[in-house]
């Protein structure tokens, strides 16, 4: 084995000072959780509970196995929006009958589980990683369907909720949706669509059109029971096709129709793996509070891969980008990592060749980012650095094994994208805390702004306003700023979550776990043309 050497000196009061500033970004980070956590407040909650029912997590929770994790995708989904944080969805990967599953409950707590322009999104988001890596999935279903003042964001592209349900099941992935209450107009498709419908007793209420709607279309006077209930469509219209007395046995049923899916991973699962040599809790002190400070990448691998035993690839050439093989939780891993954030084109040429390798053997990759993008200047121009960087990019973009992304520290750029960011399809994307991400850093942005007016003024014959150029940069550095937060970020689903540091290496077996429930192949040659 090749062992990595830690250098990292947890006396160190510089590492202690990454470690406060850390856990005092995670203490922020709970308290946006607990947002999503406490749904639609109190008064909410214990209506809902007085109506004898369960929460959403507490539906989950009775639907997994015993003792095994759920990890919840998009938890912060709607932060900074007028929508309450989660987006009244909660969505994850859990096992279900030893069935590694993707699960969606509504949150009808907050407006009765209707779904808002971000539901909406962290829906889909949620079809797409079932797809991409044959997942059954189990709706777990009580809304009023759209949140109807927010309709027109809602409408249209609401459409693919059901396109995705039925894609789904034409793929011969099975889907599953448990009705503990309203499922009403677009939402009555949910059952509808699915291959397997559980209705709870007095409770489900299924329809296109509730009684009032159908006096006015029709004038026919109807009641919840007769028009939507479960017993019902059990009984008559044959869309429940399993009965339950009460949400308990809902979900035992769910459990039953699961564990009768024959769903089988397409690889075995590799069984125990060694940990790695060092302590996950010194994650918490590695990346520093600046970002422009650099940080050894080496020190957190060697805290997340296998008995933190990595093999380098071209460790003298292109060193600001680290590349290599190792094991996670028994999967073999090809990682890039970058060591001090700019990228030259020896590290895009060197990125380029260790993605064709991994495509060639069918390994998965592991991008792990704090990149402030590809070099500038006119040597770095001159040298190809565009051709370069593209060349990056083109392998990233046609590599066919699954990725997967961790945003450690600065991620700007077309940085991003050559490290595999949200646009270029990573099967699971996630965030520390310490992550920023943004076209490039705040202050940089701010005095190309300042920069370009003033030349424009120069240009124009017109004196320049330097406190105003002042008062501009530093609006613009805080706006920035701001919009580069992970949890902004996350509010907007442009990551699957945001961690604590010290759960990457969990997160991560999970997620490579579902990755090898498809079969996958890595691309022979299918790769754009490379400018040399």
């Amino acid at each position: 084995m090749t062992v990595l050497a830690s250098t990292l000196n947890t006396a160190d009061p510089e590492y202690r000072a990454h470690r406060d500033a850390m856990l005092a970004k995670l203490a922020a980070l709970d308290a946006e959780h607990a947002k999503a956590l406490a749904g639609g407040g109190d008064t909410y909650v214990e209506r809902h509970r007085g109506r004898g029912k369960l929460l959403a997590r507490e539906r989950i929770e009775l639907l997994l196995d015993p003792d095994t994790p759920f990890l919840e995708l998009s938890p912060l989904a709607a932060w900074g929006s007028e929508y309450t944080v989660g987006a009244a969805l909660v969505t994850g990967i859990g096992v279900v009958e030893g069935v590694e599953c993707l699960i969606t409950a509504n949150d009808p707590t907050v407006r009765g589980g209707a779904s808002n322009p971000w539901s909406l999104r962290k829906a889909l988001r949620a079809n797409d990683i079932a797809l991409a890596n044959r997942l059954p999935v189990i709706s777990l279903v009580e809304s009023g369907g759209a949140d109807l003042p927010s309709q027109k964001e809602i409408f249209i592209p609401g459409g693919a909720i059901f396109r995705d349900l039925t894609r789904l099941s034409a793929a011969g992935i099975p889907t599953v949706a448990v009705v503990f209450g309203n499922s009403t107009a677009g939402g009555a498709y949910v059952p509808g669509m699915s291959d397997h419908v559980i209705m709870v007793k007095e409770r489900a209420k299924v329809f296109l059109g509730g009684p009032p709607l159908v006096k006015m279309a029709t004038g026919e006077e109807s009641d919840d029971e007769s028009l939507g209930g479960a017993e019902m469509h059990a009984r008559v219209s044959g869309l429940a096709d399993h009965f339950a007395v009460d949400e308990p046995d809902a979900l035992h049923q769910a459990r039953r129709v699961v564990a009768r899916l024959n769903h089988r991973k397409a690889y075995p699962d590799p069984g125990p793996a060694a940990p790695p040599e060092y302590d996950e809790d010194e994650l918490l002190g590695i990346v520093p509070g600046d970002l422009k400070a650099p940080f050894d990448p080496r020190e957190v691998i060697a805290r997340i891969v296998d008995a933190s035993d990595f093999d380098e690839f071209k460790p003298l050439y292109g060193t600001s980008l680290t590349t290599g093989w190792a094991a996670l939780h028994g999967y073999p891993v090809g990682i890039l990592a970058n060591a001090r954030g700019v990228l030259f084109s020896e590290e895009s040429q060197k990125a380029a060749q260790f993605i064709q390798l991994a495509n060639q053997r069918d390994i998965p990759l592991l991008f792990l980012h704090n990149t402030t993008g590809y070099m500038v200047g006119r040597e770095y121009e001159q040298g190809g650095i565009i051709k370069h960087g593209a060349m990056m990019i083109n392998a990233v973009s046609n590599s066919r094994v699954p990725h997967l992304s961790v945003l450690m520290g600065a991620s700007y750029g077309a940085g991003h994208y050559g490290m595999c960011g949200r646009a270029y399809d990573p099967r699971f994307l996630f965030a520390w805390p310490s992550a920023k991400s943004a076209v490039m850093g705040p202050q940089q942005l701010a005095g190309v702004l300042s920069i370009v007016a003033r030349q424009s003024a120069a240009a124009k014959g017109r004196p320049y306003d330097d406190e105003a150029d002042a008062a501009l940069r530093a609006m613009v550095e805080q706006q920035i700023e701001s919009e580069s937060l992970p949890v902004f970020l996350s509010g907007r689903l442009y990551d699957d979550g945001v961690i604590d540091p010290r759960d990457t290496r969990t997160v991560l077996g999970l997620c490579l776990s579902a990755v090898h429930t498809a079969p996958y192949e890595g691309a022979r040659g299918g790769f754009g043309v490379f400018r040399m």
